[in-house]
């Protein structure tokens, strides 16, 4: 009994001794600082929070900053990668208020390179009055609840436009979010394993489409997240009309593939949605159709787009609103 023991007791001991030892080795040689799944894990733990709203379902936590992908992303105190804001608009002041994902959010580009910021640079100067551009883009979220946290929240920053900006992922479901266990929430190990269950799923068990197909089903007939986004676009675009906000629908390419442009049949639908609301559309792929697309990409396994892209984005933005909009 003792000698069972003994072992159980010695075998127990060294696998404490293997997973700290594959924790550390984590947090230092693995840790590169780009590595995506790591880094969106960094940034779901500790820029993150559960909403008390579930159509929003998940939210920044204010005042917090992280690290990620090499760039500072710090959250102000009223939960956006922004500068403080005062809910008051200014006296004279132009007011957009852009809404997104990821991509507005800034992934994987520096707080002065996001979209929103290299638009108000943009627009300096060739308005009549001053034009503030807010973001409130915020990672994982699709259109249903950009549109839940603008009805909750941002329409207090009383808005002359907003842009509600469409990435083709913006048709998945909404997600019910729960409470993580504290492992999961401190140990990088479990973000590395898991970032790497996932690759090998996608490589050899065949359980997660490719790219192109895994986009094309979330616009089938009947799928789910893109009725609920057509359903919510509709909304906002009656809050809107009935408010006197102008409201301007983007479209934001998937960067993997831009000549010939790999999703021409969502691009269509997108379109055509806006044009159902009697919205204003913007399509953002003519601004980077002529690049290359990886130097368009925050890293090469990580398409987001990097700080060149979203300039070259926010410069086709900037010219329809100085163009196309009255009054701006």
């Amino acid at each position: 009994m003792k000698r069972w023991l003994g072992n159980f007791l010695a075998l127990a001991g060294s696998a404490a001794v293997m997973a700290a030892g594959f924790e550390v080795a984590c947090r230092t040689v693995l840790d590169t600082g780009v590595q995506y799944h790591l880094e969106m894990w960094k940034y779901a733990v500790g820029l993150k929070r559960i909403s008390a709203d579930p159509e929003i379902g998940h939210e920044h936590l204010p005042g917090s900053h992280a690290n990620l992908m090499g760039h500072e992303a710090a959250i102000n105190s009223q939960g956006l990668r922004d500068r403080e804001i005062a809910l008051a608009k200014p006296a004279g002041t132009k007011r957009i208020l852009m809404l997104g994902d990821s991509i507005i959010f800034g992934w994987g580009v520096g707080q002065d390179e996001t979209l929103p910021v290299q638009l108000e640079r943009d627009l300096a100067g060739t308005t009549g009055d001053p034009v503030e551009v807010i973001n409130a883009g915020v990672g994982n979220y699709n259109t249903a609840m950009e549109v839940a946290y603008f009805l909750a929240h941002g329409i207090a920053y009383t808005p002359d436009i907003v842009i509600l900006n469409y990435f083709i992922n913006d048709a998945e479901p909404t997600p019910v979010y729960r409470d993580v266990p504290w492992l999961a929430r401190h140990a990088y190990a479990y973000a590395v394993l898991g970032g790497a269950w996932d690759g090998f799923k996608r490589r050899f068990t065949g359980e997660e489409q490719d790219w192109r197909s895994y986009y094309a089903s979330l616009y089938a007939e009947g799928a789910p997240g893109w009725q609920q986004a057509q359903k919510k676009v509709g909304e906002l675009a009656a809050y809107c009309r009935s408010h006197g906000i102008r409201l301007i629908m983007t479209n934001i390419p998937e960067l993997r593939e831009l000549k010939p442009y790999a999703f021409p049949d969502v691009q269509s639908k997108i379109r055509d949605l806006a044009a159902a609301n009697s919205i204003k559309y913007v399509d953002l792929l003519p601004a980077v159709q002529a690049e290359d697309p990886k130097t368009l990409w925050v890293t090469v396994p990580d398409p987001h787009p990097n700080a060149r892209a979203q300039a070259l984005m926010a410069r086709e933005l900037a010219g329809y609103l100085t163009k196309g909009v009255p009054g701006l």
